[in-house]
């Protein structure tokens, strides 16, 4: 492990490769703000984003059955997949939308997360990147331990059950 459990680490910055699609779109100039390296490919399917060891795709309005394609050729290529659902407002056409695709990739890796603007997909996808990153989730495994047996140490329910098991020796 590369550090202690309670050791800040310093900004995390990373490498995002996007669908040249977007090389005009706000998410790429808000990545780019934030100092990240964006770099753009033709082979990355349409309107998507892919950070290491964490895959997210932007849903644009297209035509439900073409754009159920692209989900099913994105998650046959992607261990974690994503589908960030982006309005401004979530109501009744956009949760029947969201609906619709859990039912039909029910059981796939597809997981599918609504935002309302393009700062809460950079931060969405920043996250997930950075927690599945290996010394970032090495931490959080540590950190996670620690406050186990934290909880633990300080639960009456483990006081009573080492009392009972102290009379049962």
């Amino acid at each position: 492990m590369a550090g202690s459990c309670g050791q800040e680490q310093t900004r995390w910055i990373t490498t995002v490769i996007m669908s040249t699609s977007l090389q005009d779109h706000e998410i790429s100039t808000v990545l780019q703000r934030q100092q990240h390296r964006v770099r753009y490919s033709e082979s990355v399917e349409t309107g998507s984003v892919i950070f290491p060891l964490s895959d997210t795709q932007d849903l644009h309005k297209t035509e439900e059955e073409e754009f159920s394609k692209r989900i099913q050729k994105f998650i046959n290529i992607h261990r974690n997949s994503f589908l960030v659902l982006s309005a401004a407002l979530h109501g009744p056409e956009e949760w029947s939308i969201m609906f619709r695709i859990q039912r039909r990739f029910l059981g796939s890796n597809l997981r599918v997360i609504p935002v309302h603007n393009p700062a809460e997909i950079v931060k969405l996808m920043l996250t997930m990147a950075k927690i599945t990153s290996k010394s970032q989730a090495d931490d959080t495994r540590c950190k996670m331990e620690v406050t186990k047996a934290q909880i633990m140490e300080k639960s009456p329910v483990w006081k009573m059950f080492q009392e009972y098991q102290s009379h049962c020796n």
